[in-house]
């Protein structure tokens, strides 16, 4: 992530352009202290002193009274916290700035081949056939037809004049987003992990407030995989861990074993590396190279998905030729996509596939 700092002498709790900048800044320093923030607004007030946007107009204090009043940090018997509000807002940032840039014939429901069936009425009509629902009915079009018929002589309606809306199916969805928290996530000093939580509140955020139907869960998956619940994305932290693909997969099919939606997925983030899968109760680890033990049984739990019918789209955070290689073959076992793209661009993807909600049919 690219900033820019400027000297402005104005009152800034007055400059919502300067209050903008300013909270994205400090949401970007809180994800990447992992929701601690006290450490968050510790960088922000150095990166203040540098760049000269505190000062004795506006201070950090200042700033820290300005989230209080807001809603967005409390003082708790621990130190500063964040609250509920807090969280939801990072959520609303994160899918504000990830929808911007989306084109808007991107945008939209979540769609299933054809027409019919519940769902949301299109302005398009056709001749009523057998089965239609009579609350889509267009009494308009059908009258007109009527009157065609007969001349203007009667408005006795045939079923030949009835004229029903099409119907946008809508398909309820189950999804779960596996984050990859070992530490190559971190490594060479490339933060893919701040990024990566940031699409998961993005679409933590789209769900709760477009899709209140469908559902999502949270994987997080090193050694080990665990879920967590969404209010505790912030706060997922990178470890000395290696990587169990294959127990993320696990779990995530768990986790939608007991859903009863229509559609249900995988969305991956990753380095595409497995590098650990537990052998007889025992964590079984090789972080050099691709270990073909370990991708073996990482392609078996893909496949196992396929018979599932749980498609899985992989978000490749790292170009290395090797592990594309992998991911092609991961994703051509599941008959999934992989997405190999930069990480300005990674929600983008992501969002896009979710709305249009493309699965494959087995």
């Amino acid at each position: 992530m690219r900033l820019r700092y400027a000297h402005w002498d104005g009152d800034p709790l007055t400059n919502p352009e300067f209050l903008k900048a300013l909270m994205r800044l400090y949401h970007t320093l809180l994800l990447q202290t992992n929701g601690d923030v006290t450490e968050a607004l510790r960088w922000l007030g150095r990166l203040g002193e540098q760049y000269g946007f505190f000062n004795e107009k506006f201070s950090l204090d200042d700033f820290k009274k300005f989230l209080e009043e807001q809603g967005a940090i409390e003082t708790t018997a621990e130190g500063l916290e964040l609250t509920t509000k807090g969280e939801r807002t990072i959520r609303q940032e994160a899918l504000d700035e990830i929808f911007s840039a989306l084109r808007t014939d991107l945008a939209g429901d979540h769609r299933a081949p054809g027409t019919g069936g519940p769902g949301d009425a299109l302005p398009e009509t056709r001749p009523f056939q057998f089965g239609d629902r009579y609350q889509d009915l267009d009494l308009r079009a059908s009258l007109r037809n009527a009157l065609r018929r007969t001349g203007g002589e009667t408005t006795e309606l045939h079923e030949g004049d009835l004229e029903v809306h099409d119907t946008e199916r809508l398909s309820s969805c189950a999804t779960v987003l596996m984050l990859d928290i070992s530490h190559s996530m971190i490594l060479y000093g490339e933060d893919r992990i701040t990024p990566a939580k940031r699409v998961a509140l993005a679409l933590t955020e789209l769900i709760l407030t477009r899709y209140p139907k469908d559902d999502l869960d949270v994987v997080l998956f090193g050694d080990d995989a665990r879920q967590v619940p969404l209010h505790e994305i912030p706060f997922a932290e990178v470890g000395p861990y290696h990587t169990n693909t294959k127990a993320g997969l696990r779990l995530a099919q768990q986790i939608l074993g007991r859903k009863k939606h229509a559609n249900k997925q995988i969305f991956m983030i990753t380095d595409g590396k497995p590098s650990a899968i537990f052998d007889r109760g025992r964590l079984y680890k090789n972080p050099f190279g691709l270990d073909p033990k370990i991708v073996n049984k990482t392609l078996e739990e893909a496949a196992i998905c396929r018979r599932k019918r749980i498609p899985i789209t992989t978000f490749m955070v790292t170009n290395d030729p090797h592990l594309k290689n992998f991911i092609a073959r991961f994703t051509e076992v599941n008959q999934g996509r992989a997405y190999y793209s930069d990480l300005d661009r990674l929600g983008s993807f992501l969002l896009v596939d979710f709305i249009r909600n493309r699965r494959r049919r087995y």
